[in-house]
C-alpha cells in the first residue's frame, strides 16, 4: 500500500504536480511510513561496494541515497528497485563529489577564482550539471566556500580563496548554476554548501584538525559565505569534520539549528561529511555510535553520510524516550521535500538527450574560456610574453607539467579522462609547430623527480632557442584533501631545473600548474616572465598556448595573498590594525650589527629575517596591456545605513591591444567599537576594453554591506568616517571617503 501511494504520486502528470503543495505531498507520504521507513531516508552510503548488497539495502529501504555510482544503467536499476520493491517505494537520490566539472574537468575552483567572473563561473556550472545529470547525479557536494588563508592546508585548492565578499559571490554563482531555474529540470542538481563551518582555519594547515575561530571572526568572516548560498536558494549544507572552540560541527545544535534554522531560515538539507556523525567518537566527545546519532540528530543533522550510525542506532534512540519523534520526522521531511522539489517521484531515471553533452564543443570552449580567465601573469621582465612567432624562431620547453595530463586536471577530478585533457605542449605543437620550431625535453618525468640526468642536453637546448618555457608545479595528489604540506617549496629537482635554465643567457618564462600558493620568491627572481595556471582543467593545455601566443590576454587575478616564505602564514590582505604596524622595511638580518643594544627592534609587528609584505598581494596580476585609472567621483559623502554609495572611476586602456581590467573596490576604516580589518573588498567588475578605450565604470555599494559585529555581538553598521579604493589590485588604485550619519 506504501509502495502504491508513492508511484500513484509519480503517476501524476507534471502539470498537476506543480498545482499541488509539495509540503502537503510530504505529509501525507510521512504519515505512511514507518519508523524504519523514515530512519532509512537518513542513510547515505558509497556506492563503491558489493553491488547485490547494495540492491538488497535499497530493496529494504536503509538507503536513501547513494554516492559514486555514474553508471546511468546501474542508478536506473537502483531506482527501479527503490521504487517497485522497497517498502515506501521513495526514489533514491544519487550524489557525487563535483567539485569543477566533471567529465570536462574546470580550472580548480582556486582557479576560477582568479578569473573573478561570477558570470562565466555561472555558466561552466550550468554545463557541469548537464554533463553529471546524464550520468544520474542529481546531488553535488559543492560549492566549498572555507575561508582559506593556510596555503599549507591542501583544500585550499577546492576554496575560493581568503575573502568572505568574493568566495560568497563565487560561490552563489556555482548554486545558480548547478540549481538552474528549477530544481525540478531534469539537468539541474542540488547544490551543498559546504563545509559548515571554519574548516579552512585547520590548525598548522593540518587537515581535519581542530580550529579555535572567535565568535565574532566567525560570524563577519567565515560565516557570510554560507548565508549568502542559502540567500540563492542553496538545496543542502554540509558539516565540517572540524570542531571549533571544542565543539564539533556535526553535533553542534547552536550552529545547525539555532544560527542556521531559526536566524537564517534556512529549510533544506543538512548532511554530514564523510563519517563524521561518527566522528565525535574520536573527537572524544561521545561514547560511541549511539551516543554520535543522538547529539547529532538533535543538534539538526539530517543525512548520515556512511556511518550508518543513524540506522543501528536512532529506532532504539526513539523507543526509548531519548529522542522525540518529532525530530526524526523533521529529518525526514526535509529529505522528502528535496526529493519531491528535484522531481525524483515524476522523473526517478537519468535523462537520456539525442544528443549527449559530454565533453561537446560549447562546453569544452567555456571551459577553455574561464582556464583562459584563471591564468594570472605575475610578471613580464622586457616583454617577453607573449611570444611572436614573426620575431621568434626557436622555442625550447621544458618541465614534467608540459604534458602531464592527469596532473593537470587537479584534486577531485573524480570523472575527467586524461585522454581528452589537452596539455600545454600538445596544444603548442599542434597550433604553432609549422610557425615556430618547439623543441621538448621534459628533463624531469614527474614534479618530485629529482634526477639531474638531462640537465645537462637541457642547457645545451636553450643557449640554442630564442626563449625558454618551463612547466612546472605540483601534482595532482600534492593538493586537495588529506594532502597538507608543511613546505611550500617546489618538490624534486624543479628549483635546480630553473636554476640551471637561469645560467644560460635566454629569455626563461616559468609555467606554475598547481593546487595552491607556492613560495616561488627564488624562481620570480630568476625568471623573465611568470604565468601561474593552478590546476587548469581539461583545456588547460589549450588556454596557457592561447596566452603564451597571445591569441587570448591574461585577464586573472590572484585571489589569495603570496606569502615569501611559509613563516609568513597565514598572511592575508585584510587583516586587522594592530597596535605595532609594520612599517615594510623591517626584515633583513643584515642590518642588524653584532652585540647591537637589546632593543625592540622598531617596535613592530614583523620578522626579523623577512620582509613583512608578501611576494604577491591579493587582486595582483597583469596584462600584455596597460590600464590607468582616473577622475575617482562619489556620489553621495554622507549616507545613512539605509543608502546606497554611488561611486564611479575612469578606466583607460593605455595600451596597444584589447584587454580586461578587474576594478576592484575596497572599503575601510580606523576607528570602530571593534578593531577593524585595514580595507575590505566589498565589490569587483570585469572591464573589458579596447586599445586606447576609456570608460567610467559604476559601483553601487549598499551601505548595510559594511556592516560587521559590534563590541555587543549585534550586527550593525557604525558611523564614522570611511575610506573607499578603487583599484586593479588590493594596493593600487585611488581613494576617496565618505561618511555614515544617523
Amino acid at each position: 500500500m506504501k509502495r502504491l501511494f508513492a508511484l500513484l504520486i509519480a503517476a501524476l502528470p507534471l502539470c498537476a504536480i506543480a498545482q499541488e503543495s509539495i509540503d502537503q505531498r510530504v505529509e501525507e507520504l510521512l504519515s505512511k511510513m514507518t519508523i524504519e521507513d523514515k530512519i532509512g531516508q537518513l542513510n547515505q552510503m558509497d556506492g563503491r561496494r558489493d553491488l547485490e548488497k547494495i540492491k538488497q539495502e535499497v530493496r529494504e529501504g536503509t538507503l536513501s541515497s547513494i554516492m559514486n555510482i555514474v553508471d546511468p544503467a546501474v542508478t536506473n536499476e537502483l531506482q527501479r528497485i527503490a521504487i517497485e520493491e522497497s517498502p515506501a517505494g521513495i526514489p533514491l537520490l544519487f550524489a557525487r563529489d563535483v567539485v569543477h566539472g566533471f567529465n570536462t574537468v574546470l580550472p580548480i575552483p582556486l582557479g576560477m577564482a582568479a578569473s573573478w567572473d561570477e558570470e562565466l563561473i555561472e555558466a561552466a556550472a550550468r554545463n557541469t550539471a548537464l554533463e553529471a545529470t546524464e550520468r544520474g547525479i542529481r546531488w553535488a557536494f559543492a560549492p566549498m566556500m572555507d575561508i582559506a588563508r593556510d596555503a599549507r592546508w591542501g583544500r585550499i585548492a577546492e576554496s575560493f580563496g581568503e575573502d568572505t565578499y568574493m568566495s560568497g559571490r563565487l560561490a552563489s554563482a556555482v548554486v545558480r548554476g548547478y540549481q538552474g531555474e528549477s530544481l525540478a529540470d531534469q539537468t539541474s542538481m542540488a547544490a551543498c554548501a559546504k563545509h559548515f563551518v571554519g574548516y579552512g582555519d585547520a590548525e598548522g594547515g593540518r587537515d581535519y584538525n581542530t580550529t579555535s575561530i572567535p565568535p565574532r571572526t566567525l560570524r563577519d568572516v567565515y560565516l557570510p559565505p554560507f548565508r549568502a548560498c542559502v540567500e540563492n536558494g542553496c538545496a543542502s549544507i554540509m558539516t565540517s569534520f572540524n570542531d571549533n572552540d571544542g565543539l564539533p560541527s556535526t553535533g553542534n545544535k547552536w550552529l545547525l539549528t539555532e544560527l542556521l534554522r531559526e536566524q537564517w531560515g534556512f529549510e533544506g538539507v543538512v548532511v554530514s561529511d564523510w563519517g563524521s556523525v561518527a566522528g565525535l567518537i574520536p573527537h572524544g566527545v561521545a561514547h560511541d555510535k549511539r551516543d554520535a546519532a543522538h547529539q547529532c540528530i538533535e543538534a539538526g543533522c539530517d543525512v548520515d553520510m556512511s556511518s550508518r550510525s543513524y540506522l543501528l542506532h536512532l529506532k532504539e534512540l526513539i523507543e526509548s524516550g531519548e529522542v522525540d519523534m518529532a525530530v526524526l520526522d523533521e529529518a525526514v521531511r526535509r529529505v522528502l521535500k528535496l526529493k519531491m522539489e528535484l522531481g525524483l517521484f515524476e522523473q526517478p531515471y537519468a535523462r537520456t538527450p539525442e544528443q549527449s553533452d559530454i565533453y561537446s564543443e560549447p562546453i569544452l570552449a567555456t571551459a577553455c574560456r574561464l582556464a583562459e580567465e584563471s591564468i594570472v601573469m605575475l610578471k613580464n621582465e622586457g616583454g617577453v610574453l607573449p611570444i611572436v612567432p614573426e620575431k621568434v624562431k626557436r622555442v625550447l620547453v621544458v618541465g614534467p607539467m608540459a604534458d602531464a595530463p592527469y596532473d593537470q586536471m587537479g584534486t577531485w577530478a573524480l570523472d575527467g579522462d586524461k585522454t581528452h585533457t589537452v596539455t600545454p605542449i600538445a596544444a603548442m605543437q599542434q597550433e604553432w609547430g609549422e610557425k615556430v620550431q618547439i623543441e621538448y625535453i621534459p628533463c624531469l618525468t614527474h614534479p618530485r623527480d629529482k634526477s639531474t640526468a638531462e640537465f645537462k642536453k637541457m642547457k645545451k637546448a636553450a643557449r640554442k632557442a630564442d626563449v625558454v618555457v618551463a612547466f612546472v608545479g605540483e601534482e595532482q595528489m600534492m593538493s586537495g584533501e588529506a594532502h597538507s604540506l608543511s613546505s611550500l617549496d617546489l618538490q624534486g629537482a624543479q628549483a635546480e631545473m630553473l636554476e640551471a635554465l637561469a645560467e644560460v643567457d635566454t629569455p626563461l618564462v616559468t609555467v606554475f600548474l598547481a593546487g595552491r600558493p607556492l613560495t616561488i620568491a627564488r624562481q620570480v627572481e630568476i625568471s623573465d616572465a611568470i604565468l601561474y595556471a593552478w590546476h587548469p582543467g581539461t583545456m588547460g593545455g589549450q588556454a596557457l598556448s592561447n596566452i603564451i601566443f597571445g591569441k587570448a590576454n591574461p585577464s586573472g587575478k590572484l585571489p589569495v595573498t603570496f606569502p615569501r616564505n611559509v613563516g609568513q602564514i597565514p598572511l592575508y590582505y585584510n587583516h586587522k590594525h594592530t597596535s605595532h604596524r609594520a612599517k615594510g622595511t623591517e626584515g633583513n638580518l643584515d642590518n642588524i650589527p653584532r652585540e647591537a643594544y637589546q632593543s625592540v627592534m622598531g617596535h613592530t609587528s614583523s620578522y626579523l629575517d623577512v620582509a613583512p609584505s608578501p611576494l604577491f598581494h591579493f587582486g595582483y596580476g597583469l596584462s600584455y596591456t596597460t590600464f590607468e585609472l582616473s577622475d575617482i567621483k562619489i556620489e553621495n559623502t554622507a549616507v545613512t545605513a539605509e543608502d546606497t554609495i554611488r561611486v564611479s572611476i575612469v578606466v583607460t586602456n593605455t595600451g596597444e591591444v584589447d584587454g580586461t581590467e578587474v576594478v576592484q573596490l575596497y572599503t575601510g576604516r580606523k576607528t570602530a567599537s571593534v578593531t577593524q580589518p585595514m580595507k575590505e573588498l566589498k565589490g569587483f567588475q570585469r572591464v573589458t576594453l579596447k586599445a586606447g578605450e576609456s570608460r567610467r565604470v559604476e559601483f553601487e555599494l549598499p551601505v548595510g554591506r559594511l556592516a560587521f559585529h559590534n563590541r555587543d555581538m549585534v550586527l550593525a553598521v557604525e558611523e564614522g568616517k570611511y575610506t573607499l579604493w578603487l583599484g586593479t589590485d588590493c594596493q593600487n588604485g585611488l581613494k576617496t571617503y565618505f561618511k555614515i550619519i544617523k
